[in-house]
């Protein structure tokens, strides 16, 4: 993949040297070239602030021009096949800092990232449901979920408002529920009985995704109809990778139950 294995050949000190180097001199060229043929901030001839001034007022222009530049940079990589993980490896940043920096970069076109050349875009996003009350893991799953396509993810904290979401008329049905099992007022192996046991819900993918690998909890799990159990893994990385897993399976390749 593209940006995968991202790695400086100089360390971050010599990088910076280099960077702040090149940067003086471009600064300078420009402030020659352009003293005429821009309006710098009003300075008298005699004042001695004028030159930093002037550069100053440079570097801010700079600044922002490589904002829109590292923007498009990130955009390229996307639809060449990166993700938020190698995107924000190769400027210094973690997936999460990439992704504050850049939102929405896997929906800046029609086009599908080619890092899931399989995938087509869908007529309509589909709807996910996460149950899951640790903040962490829910971002987690967002991200990733947010480099597969068009996902419009609702996320509650415990069955109850699950059930609430799923018995309101105006919300959208989901094609897929991503359930947590340890969870406050109602916990995932509850919620999982009461969905696998309504009419109305039962034909809803139900994809267990929990910490826990007790025999218990798979048996019961599986027991009480649920679609998939995945037990997280504790590296990001894998993380993300089962994650995606689910959404193409689940998404991208069965076919789903019509909706009511």
């Amino acid at each position: 993949m593209p940006g995968k294995d991202f790695a400086p050949q100089t360390t971050p000190e010599e990088t910076a040297a280099v960077a702040d180097a090149a940067l003086g001199r471009l600064a300078r060229r420009l402030a020659l070239q352009l003293r005429d043929d821009i309006t710098l901030p009003a300075q008298e001839e005699t004042d001695p602030a004028a030159p930093a001034l002037t550069m100053l007022y440079l570097l801010d222009q700079l600044q922002q021009a490589a904002e829109r530049l590292q923007r498009d940079a990130a955009v390229s990589a996307a639809r060449a096949g990166a993700g938020y993980p190698q995107i924000g490896a190769a400027c210094g940043l973690t997936r999460q800092g990439a992704r504050r920096r850049w939102p929405g970069l896997f929906h800046h076109s029609s086009e599908a990232p080619l890092e899931h050349p399989m995938m087509t875009t869908p007529a309509r996003p589909f709807d996910v449901l996460l149950v899951e009350d640790d903040m962490a893991d829910a971002l987690l799953i967002e991200e990733a979920l947010s480099e597969r396509g068009a996902r419009n993810l609702v996320q509650v904290t415990d069955g109850v408002a699950a059930l609430e979401h799923l018995r309101d008329a105006t919300s959208a049905r989901p094609d897929l529920i991503v359930l947590d099992l340890n969870m406050p007022r109602m916990n995932g192996r509850d919620l999982l009985r009461i969905l696998k046991t309504d009419v109305h819900l039962q034909t809803i993918p139900v994809v267990v995704l929990t910490t826990s690998t007790a025999p218990d909890d798979v048996a019961g799990a599986y027991s009480s109809h649920a679609n998939a159990y995945v037990s997280k893994p504790v590296n990001l990385d894998e993380f993300e990778h089962a994650v995606r897993s689910i959404d193409a399976f689940y998404l991208d390749t069965i076919t789903r139950p019509p909706r009511p």
